[in-house]
């Protein structure tokens, strides 16, 4: 798993042109790096990969598994009186082991292409809201911890370095 602090994780990720047999292999690669993980959405640069997709199987609100790729996602939030925060505890694969309030909208719906360059669109609300959210960011090179004030980032890490005999560099194995 490639860890927060690699470039590779901190620029905006090359766009998917191609919808072939290399990018089949690296989806297969997450899908199979996420559940060993015991994660709900995976990006390729978490993998070290430079390139715009990533991949997903979680919960909504309700309970309810939504499974997905999307390739060059594209974020879309609700604004004005339609926008609504969900604060709650939110942690990422690249820096395992932490986990910190993290405000985010309440619903999200993030369009691109799924593995065979077709048009996919994705809504969700709860957990899967805050997923579709996490995974894009990746692709724009932004870790969650970007997002938070510099107390709740202090803790975080706090809490990753308390972790961190968990999740040695070849977690997970």
């Amino acid at each position: 798993m490639t860890r927060w602090g690699t470039p590779v994780m901190h620029h905006p990720q090359a766009p998917v042109t191609a919808y072939d047999e290399e990018l089949r292999s690296l989806v297969a690669d997450m899908v199979a790096t996420m559940y060993a993980a015991e994660g709900v959405g995976l990006a390729a640069c978490q993998i070290g990969v430079d390139r715009a997709v990533f991949v997903f199987d979680c919960p909504d609100a309700s309970g309810e598994r939504t499974v997905g790729v999307v390739c060059n996602p594209v974020l879309e939030l609700p604004e004005g009186k339609d926008r609504q925060l969900d604060v709650a505890e939110e942690g990422c694969l690249s820096f395992p082991g932490a986990f910190v309030d993290c405000a985010r909208p309440d619903t999200a719906t993030v369009t691109g292409t799924g593995l065979d360059g077709t048009p996919v669109t994705f809504t969700g609300d709860g957990l899967l809201a805050r997923c579709l959210q996490h995974e894009t960011d990746h692709t724009l090179g932004t870790v969650f911890g970007d997002r938070l004030p510099t107390k709740q980032r202090k803790k975080l890490q706090k809490a990753h370095d308390k972790a961190a005999d968990e999740y040695p560099p070849d977690w997970p194995a």
